[in-house]
């Protein structure tokens, strides 16, 4: 959909200082909450975590929808557009997912094989006199 100049401009410009709001509200959500701005008041870590992912998806959204023009075109070609993205998300979250599973195995596995060796206890060569009396040739 063609717009003339003086909307274009209007469009862009309302779309830049909503970006720049929401700028301005996610660094002040990261001083509010570790403190910097009020002494000794700080936010749960995962608070701060879904605040700075809402408001950065928004912020993402409207880059997409308004300067790469996805607000204008057709459904289909958005969502052929947008379902790639998505799923590389999904992705890179199953990754870090699995990847944390595989550390803490590694952490489950080290703690076996100690628990192994700590049972058996001592080497052939350790073993008291008394043990190898019989053995001695």
């Amino acid at each position: 959909m063609a717009h003339d100049y003086e909307k274009s401009k209007k469009i862009a410009l309302s779309t830049i200082l909503l970006l720049g709001v929401i700028t301005i509200v996610e660094v002040g959500v990261a001083l509010l909450g570790k403190g910097y701005i009020v002494e000794g008041w700080h936010w749960p870590i995962w608070l701060m975590g879904i605040l700075m992912i809402v408001l950065s998806l928004t912020k993402a959204v409207y880059i997409v929808f308004e300067f790469m023009h996805m607000k204008y075109e057709m459904n289909g070609l958005a969502k052929s557009v947008l379902l790639p993205t998505f799923l590389l998300v999904w992705g890179v979250i199953a990754f870090l997912y699995e990847g944390n599973d595989w550390g803490n195995r590694r952490d489950l596995i080290d703690n076996k094989n100690k628990e192994k060796i700590e049972e058996i206890g001592y080497l052939k060569y350790d073993a008291p006199d008394e043990l190898l009396k019989d053995y001695t040739i």
